[in-house]
């Protein structure tokens, strides 16, 4: 299965219509507070509880089903989100399409219909329409062939990552069981038995993160992921170590913007990607020189798989290509997204950076006082 070819959008939350909006292996969101970016990822963070069987359990998690229809459910009844997809054969191949709609129940939660097709023709195949509680399209892996499975297979493995807990308390600073490394989770919860699992069995990657956290915490030398006994179980804690002492560092000992940076390393050097990486506003936090680090990351993980990131960083635009960028804004109460065109600003390019053009707004996407 390729990546996501487009994604369409009706009366999701501020989105109230976005049809076949393109996305490339690589693309930067850029939006002021408000516009929508969040909704958008919000979709992939929903998309994510219905192939784990966790639908219902993020409608009520994130507002109940009134919280999510755009300008209520008077207005808005059903919301429809479809993804069409590349084909890994030819660019002539059919698209693969899959799509769902959700309709409030009077118990606060959300019905789904969904439907996936192998071909594109302006209208959807049928070869499968049910209509549930929880995604039937995701319930019934064994029994899906063809396009289907390889849709199942594409958006089961989508993963977002927001890294915004770092705080004494957080998932990432604590123990883990050393067998919870199969998948990096979207918090990082599970970072130290997943790191554990790549220096055992991806070396070359494992290094590879090593040599980019030293890149931006110099005193750094190596994690230790120190294994301990508790009870039964078996954990490992993000321990490491520094360079000139033999004292074992311990999560506590990293700032904020270290373990931050640590995790999104992690997340885009690792081995096996997800078939497409959404990553919010990873720029929290860090230094300059971290935030060119860390586009030089997504920019090598995009030639690998396809990666989506939210931010609000003129410094992190700077480092990417204007084809790029796709701007978030909010026009009449309504977000919209649209992909820049690298000949609407080849002028301004030749004295201003992306990150200056947004700033000035010139690149229209800063905040709109309606």
């Amino acid at each position: 299965m390729g990546r996501i070819k487009s994604i369409s959008i009706d009366g999701f939350k501020s989105i109230k219509e976005l049809k076949y909006l393109e996305l490339e292996k690589l693309n930067v969101i850029v939006g002021a507070n408000g516009a929508g970016k969040s909704n958008f990822i919000q979709i992939f963070r929903m998309l994510d509880a219905m192939s784990h069987g966790r639908f219902q359990e993020f409608i009520l998690k994130n507002g109940g089903a009134d919280a999510f229809p755009f300008c209520g459910l008077k207005e808005t009844p059903k919301i429809t989100i479809g993804f069409q997809f590349t084909s890994d054969d030819s660019p002539s191949a059919p698209s693969p399409f899959y799509e769902f709609s959700m309709s409030s129940t009077d118990a606060e939660q959300m019905m789904l219909s969904e439907k996936y097709s192998g071909y594109q023709t302006g209208l959807l195949g049928d070869e499968f329409e049910r209509v549930s509680l929880e995604s039937a399209f995701f319930r019934q892996k064994k029994k899906l062939t063809g396009f289907a499975s390889l849709i199942y297979n594409s958006i089961s493995q989508w993963t977002v990552y927001h890294f915004h807990d770092t705080g004494s308390s957080a998932p990432m600073r604590r123990s883990e069981i050393v067998e919870d490394f199969e998948k990096l989770d979207g918090n990082a919860r599970n970072i130290a038995p997943f790191l554990l699992h790549l220096r055992q069995e991806y070396p070359k990657n494992y290094e590879d993160i090593v040599k980019a956290v030293r890149l931006v915490i110099p005193f750094f030398e190596d994690f230790r992921l120190d294994v301990l006994k508790m009870g039964e179980a078996e954990k490992v804690k993000l321990t490491w170590k520094q360079k000139g002492t033999e004292y074992p560092m311990q999560p506590y000992h990293l700032s904020d913007g270290s373990i931050r940076f640590i995790c999104l390393a992690t997340a885009l050097l690792q081995p096996v990607p997800p078939t497409t990486i959404v990553i919010d506003e990873p720029e929290l936090g860090l230094h300059p020189e971290a935030i060119h680090i860390l586009a030089e990351l997504i920019k090598a993980t995009s030639i690998k798989t396809q990666v989506i990131v939210a931010t609000q960083s003129p410094l992190l635009l700077d480092q990417f290509s204007i084809e790029d960028i796709i701007v978030a804004r909010r026009q009449n109460g309504t977000s919209t997204f649209e992909r820049l065109n690298a000949e609407d600003y080849a002028q301004w390019l030749e004295d201003y950076t992306l990150g200056e053009l947004w700033t000035k707004n010139v690149i229209d996407g800063g905040t709109v006082h309606e």
